[in-house]
């Protein structure tokens, strides 16, 4: 990589000599956090889901040390469970928040030239009920796609009755008369947050999951200037000295700034969204579907995802974040309802094949009531008097820009030696060059320019290139044993949830497939039978989160 010379830190040039840097591998990661005691590192990041590891990456990238800490896996919360698109948020249009959907938009097209293995351009049928609505909506769009500027993505539209049915198969035709078509961006999320990470690694980042922030270390005059973090695997500490602590962690920011300080107020006002996986059968073809407006404000989308349709989102307030959220009853009734009124077919529980729940860390907005459906997504900052930065807000497609200003402010702050954000301009792991979609195994797609490493190890043995499962061939043992090897998982979720999207897919054959990825696991981490037993009763029960 030709900036790398230029990224890698006095810890991390060492440990290049030796081999350490590169992949991510947690062992070494802790090796390098354990290796100097007196070490300061310039910036230490609290949380591992986009925000933290878009930080992470942004410092390495500019020649910052840089040292990450999750405490479960990478993506675990909020990261790995969105609507799973890149987009400007027409809701915000609406809103008339022109600068956040400004921005959001121009990220649209950085991920998409910065990772196009992972971020792709999707239709979306907006259907009309009357010739108003579809000139109100046109001009709408045109509003969008001209913030939008020389994006490359294809310019909104209107469309006939036919051409409304035959873009989305399985949209009714009562609801189909006529329509409106745009563009946005898709991807996959936690895939997304693996290749930043794994870039983040390559510059010279030490990144860790599976171990928790206890305390945060200050100086005499009360300075922040270091944390104390567990390794949740072996129950060793680890103390770090550092010149900056950013506390990244999304829906659960409180909690680490109430490590710095029993006084601070509330930052986040959380709400939970969900999301129903359906089969493909519902909704065919390769565009979506959006409901402008439902009955709770928001928009409703009908995604083809990974050969499913994914319908969502709710906007439910709740008193305070957890780490495995469920859906409520309501909500699931919410979406299947309005689902029901645009797809030819009612969709039921039995139809559900899995249901996600994330949680967003909207910024408090207190005395304002309790919609959380109209508090800004746009990010916050916060430098308390100890020193400690927080972030806070914000969405995935704004996620590097957030990382840009928090890292410029931890730079101001902590006077680091000036150096440009580069991060608009660089490829993320795995980036191609050319066409990545090759109609062969397209879920393979999204590991880029390593699906050829993948595909060799697959056929290095017999049993590499078998499928877990008879009736769905995207995953083989080959997968699990990467996720392990080049990726960090720890777990069976790790792998089921985050590195392959069963879990999200259909719990079902998550389930069955869950023993035989415990043996191959247990096989590559070295651990014994009852870490297997233990591995599968915690699966067993996680998977009542993602059940009806």
């Amino acid at each position: 990589m030709a900036g790398r010379s230029q990224s890698i830190t006095r810890l991390g040039e060492a440990l290049v000599t030796q081999g350490g840097l590169g992949a991510m591998d947690r062992a070494k990661s802790l090796n390098r956090m354990g290796l100097d005691p007196d070490f300061v590192w310039d910036i230490v990041v609290v949380g591992g889901g986009a925000t933290g590891a878009s930080i992470a990456l942004d410092a390495a990238s500019r020649g910052y040390s840089v040292a990450l800490i999750e405490r479960s896996d990478f993506g675990k919360g909020t990261s790995s469970r969105a609507t799973k698109l890149v987009h400007g948020g027409v809701r915000y249009l609406a809103q008339g928040n022109i600068s956040l959907v400004r921005e959001a938009l121009k990220e649209r097209t950085l991920l998409r030239q910065n990772a196009p293995h992972l971020v792709r351009e999707l239709s979306f049928v907006v259907p009309c009920k009357n010739f108003f609505e579809k000139c109100w909506y046109r001009l709408g769009f045109w509003v969008y796609d001209w913030l939008a500027g020389a994006s490359g993505f294809h310019r909104a539209r209107g469309l006939t009755s036919s051409e409304c049915l035959k873009l989305a198969p399985g949209l009714s035709p009562q609801r189909g008369r006529s329509g409106v078509l745009y563009s946005d961006g898709q991807f996959d999320d936690s895939r997304l947050l693996i290749s930043i990470l794994q870039t983040a690694t390559e510059h010279g980042a030490a990144v860790v999951n599976y171990a928790n922030v206890e305390a945060l270390s200050k100086d005499a005059s009360g300075r922040v200037h270091g944390v104390l973090f567990r390794d949740l695997e072996r129950g060793d500490t680890y103390s770090l000295k550092s010149r900056c602590v950013i506390n990244a962690t999304g829906p659960f920011v409180d909690e680490v700034r109430r490590l710095d300080s029993n006084t601070n107020e509330p930052m986040v006002s959380a709400s939970q969204g969900v999301h129903i996986v359906l089969s493909r059968d519902f909704l065919r073809g390769d565009s979506a579907v959006i409901v402008p407006k439902t009955s709770d404000g928001r928009v409703l989308f009908l995604i083809p995802w990974h050969d499913h349709v994914v319908v969502g989102t709710t906007d439910t307030p709740i008193e305070r974040p957890v780490e495995e959220p469920r859906a409520f009853k309501e909500e699931i009734d919410f979406l299947l309802s309005t689902a029901g009124q645009y797809l030819m077919h009612q969709p039921t529980l039995a139809d559900i094949q899995s249901v996600f729940t994330g949680i967003r860390p909207l910024v408090s907005n207190k005395g304002k009531g309790r919609n959380t459906a109209k508090l800004s997504r746009d990010h916050t900052i916060e430098v308390t008097p100890s020193g400690m930065i927080t972030i806070t807000g914000g969405k995935w497609t704004t996620a590097r820009h957030m990382a840009e200003d928090c890292v410029n402010r931890a730079a101001s702050l902590a006077n680091l030696r000036h150096s440009p954000c580069i991060t608009s301009t660089l490829p993320l792991h795995g980036y191609r060059s050319d066409k990545p979609h090759d109609g062969c195994n397209p879920s393979l797609d999204v590991y880029g320019s390593d699906r050829i490493a993948l595909e060799s190890l697959a056929a290095s043995a017999p049993h590499y290139g078998k499928p877990l499962l008879d009736d769905w061939h995207q995953l083989r043992e080959a997968e699990v044993v990467w996720a392990v090897r080049h990726e960090m998982a720890r777990t069976i979720e790790d792998v089921l949830a985050r590195r392959c999207r069963l879990l999200f897919l259909d719990t079902r054959k998550a389930e069955i497939a869950a023993p035989a990825v415990a043996e191959i696991m247990a096989r590559e981490l070295h651990r014994g039978s009852d870490w297997v037993d233990q591995q599968l009763q915690d699966f067993h029960k996680l998977l009542e989160s993602y059940r009806i």
